[in-house]
């Protein structure tokens, strides 16, 4: 008998059952099969089943506990596939999600509503999805459309590779929507500003779904080109704050804690590299981001933390230290008072998924 034979119904009944009884129970028949090994055939075995099945009723308690005090961890998380060419865009009818797929992107993905219901989940924030609206998700962002959630509209992905086939002139407007796609990270459109975008999202479609021809990748980067351009006209148009000085310092502000977030973790290092004060660099963030500069630094850092505990085998000491932390207790601090969880918890979930 192997454990593969064990009873699928009185299984199913021992997971659901209180883990203290499920406890009792598997080591009193080990007890058993010990103490009758004389008189059962292959006790050796039997033991073996009945220890992998003891190790697989705790694996589920502990991962049933970690996922009820832990909401973002209850469910595995993808990692999207590679793409032709670094580029694809498609026309979705009517796209359901009976269930949550999370997935994190290896590409950067705009995503054009035309209509919608729902609710679409990236990193940590919760948007309403609705008519003529527009999503900028940058690569290594986690998206979860919720369950019930449908729409129509175009999904276009790209990658950095693609993008370097697009003329340099544009380059500013992919640095403005993707360097900080949490303060881009939705727009509403317009009539207007959507029709012109669905006719340019539709060509570019037509050009993608032709056979291949000499320049065809370029002729598609000069669409791409054409619709994020487009798209930071209509940015500013929302937002009426590229313009203004604060905006330009906030942006710089986010550049920097992208280029020296592996050596520095302070306010006032980035305040003396941008030449202003504490204060106003604070009061800068909370104006154009609603969260303080503190909060920014300290999220950006535990999006690469969990980035290095969830796809690589790094011990947590290398990446505390590669975070610039003095020490493994330092980083396991940081991050269990920013995610409720140790880093040891956090990879170990993943670990779990993948067995």
């Amino acid at each position: 008998m192997s454990l593969s034979e064990v009873p699928a119904i009185p299984f199913l009944l021992i997971i659901e059952a209180d883990f203290s009884i499920i406890n009792l129970l598997v080591r009193s028949a080990l007890f058993m099969l010990k103490y009758y090994k004389a008189k059962i055939n292959h006790s050796v075995y039997f033991t073996k089943c009945f220890i992998s099945l003891y190790c697989k009723i705790v694996w589920r308690h502990n991962l049933k506990v970690m996922r009820s005090t832990n909401p973002h961890l209850a469910e595995p998380i993808d990692i999207e596939k590679d793409i032709k060419d670094s580029f694809s865009i498609h026309f979705l009818k009517e796209k359901a999600f009976d269930k949550v797929r999370v997935q994190r992107l290896a590409y950067h993905r705009i995503i054009l509503i035309t209509s919608g219901i729902g609710t679409l989940k990236i990193d940590e924030h919760i948007f309403k999805i609705s008519s003529a609206e527009l999503f900028l998700i940058a690569k290594g962002q986690v998206i979860a459309f919720q369950q019930g959630a449908e729409f129509t509209g175009y999904e276009l992905s790209f990658g950095d590779c693609f993008w370097e086939r697009a003329p340099q002139s544009a380059n500013n407007c992919k640095a403005v929507l993707f360097n900080n796609t949490s303060a881009n990270q939705s727009l509403r459109l317009t009539a207007n500003d959507f029709q012109e975008l669905n006719v340019l999202f539709q060509s570019l479609l037509g050009e993608y779904s032709k056979n291949a021809y000499i320049n065809k990748l370029d002729a598609m980067a000069a669409y791409l080109k054409i619709i994020m351009i487009k798209i930071a006209n209509v940015n500013i148009a929302i937002s009426n704050a590229f313009e203004s000085h604060e905006n330009k310092i906030y942006q710089q502000f986010i550049s920097l804690i992208n280029e020296h977030y592996q050596t520095s973790h302070e306010v006032t290092d980035y305040a003396k590299l941008l030449g202003i004060s504490v204060r106003k660099l604070t009061d800068v963030s909370k104006n154009s981001s609603g969260r303080g500069a503190k909060e920014l630094i300290n999220a950006h850092l535990i999006t690469e933390a969990k980035r290095s505990l969830q796809f690589s085998a790094r011990p947590i000491k290398e990446i505390a230290f590669e975070l610039n932390f003095s020490s493994a207790e330092q980083f396991s601090h940081f991050f269990k008072k920013n995610v409720q969880i140790s880093p040891k918890e956090y990879r170990a979930h993943f670990m779990i998924i993948g067995s």
